[in-house]
């Protein structure tokens, strides 16, 4: 695995030393505060740079609309300090709010024993991150798996049982969301049009490479998504502003279209939206199809 981010421009350098030192306070902050073993010995045993920055094909363009995020894996030594609500959310806000990053970043963080087994396993996603992943920061004596072949017969049979599963919640969703629409229940229904292209992320993402995260941040999957199938691009415009607010109401109705009084949204923008969540489903549904075919096809049945 790579452990230099020379490719990368000299802003996008000092900002990755930036998110890294933000990581590593408020992880130890946390640490000192914890109560039980597990806990109070946690260690970050790596922090590894993947995605477009370290596949070095980043798009930089934020007047337009498009731009890369930073995607960091954290391993850690016990699955205890995963939860990101307990050991991360400091960590990911400071790192919003702060002037001197200028891009998204998106973390996960998984235990060195999950990541070994998925990477025993032979999950595409794993194995990517060891091929083209960037270690950023580690501790010496704690290295990954090797990659195993996962058997085409394997992942085609997984790829299809996702693919049964998740297209059917996709289109649930809509179904709910038009039916409030209808009804004019506009938060219940940018609510669930959140939850439908959340849906629709998970459902690629676990046909095409066997993972999603364990995150609610439709952008974070939209990026992920986006990064494995560019054909994902064209389901929501970008190049005016309205294109991107709506893409915000509906980021931020996962909380506040159920909790907060001042959320409003209008029926023309939900029916935008819907738009662009019913081209995301027919998109997802057919580069899905298209990568079971292939699979299909590699197992010779």
């Amino acid at each position: 695995m790579k452990n230099d981010v020379d490719h990368l421009p000299e802003v996008q350098r000092g900002e990755l030393e930036r998110v890294q030192h933000v990581l590593m306070e408020e992880f130890a902050e946390a640490i000192a505060r914890a109560t039980t073993p597990s806990r109070k010995n946690g260690k970050i045993l790596k922090i590894i740079l993947f995605g477009s920055y370290a596949r070095q094909d980043w798009v930089d363009e934020p007047e337009n609309g498009y731009q890369s995020d930073f995607d960091l894996l954290v391993i850690v030594n016990h699955d205890d300090l995963t939860d990101i609500a307990h050991y991360w959310y400091i960590a990911e806000d400071r790192v919003l709010r702060d002037a001197a990053i200028a891009r998204p970043v998106n973390i996960i963080v998984h235990s060195l024993d999950e990541v070994n087994q998925s990477l025993k396993r032979g999950e595409y996603f794993w194995v990517d991150i060891a091929r083209d992943g960037i270690v950023l920061y580690e501790l010496p004596c704690h290295p990954l798996a090797t990659p195993m072949p996962l058997s085409q017969t394997d992942a085609y049979q997984m790829a299809k049982a996702y693919f049964e599963e998740w297209m059917g919640k996709v289109q649930d969703a809509i179904e709910i969301a038009e039916f409030c629409i209808e009804k004019r229940k506009l938060k219940d229904a940018a609510f669930t049009l959140h939850q439908a292209t959340e849906r629709a992320y998970i459902f690629f993402l676990l046909v095409r490479t066997l993972y999603f995260p364990r995150s609610h941040n439709i952008k974070f999957l939209r990026s992920l998504a986006e990064g494995n199938e560019p054909l994902l691009i064209e389901a929501w415009p970008r190049d005016t502003r309205i294109d991107r607010r709506r893409f915000q109401l509906l980021k931020r109705a996962y909380v506040e279209a159920r909790y907060s009084s001042a959320y409003e949204i209008t029926v023309e923008e939900l029916n935008a939206i819907l738009a662009c969540v019913r081209s995301l489903r027919d998109i997802v549904e057919q580069v899905s199809r298209e990568r079971l075919e292939q699979l299909r096809a590699s197992t010779g049945l």
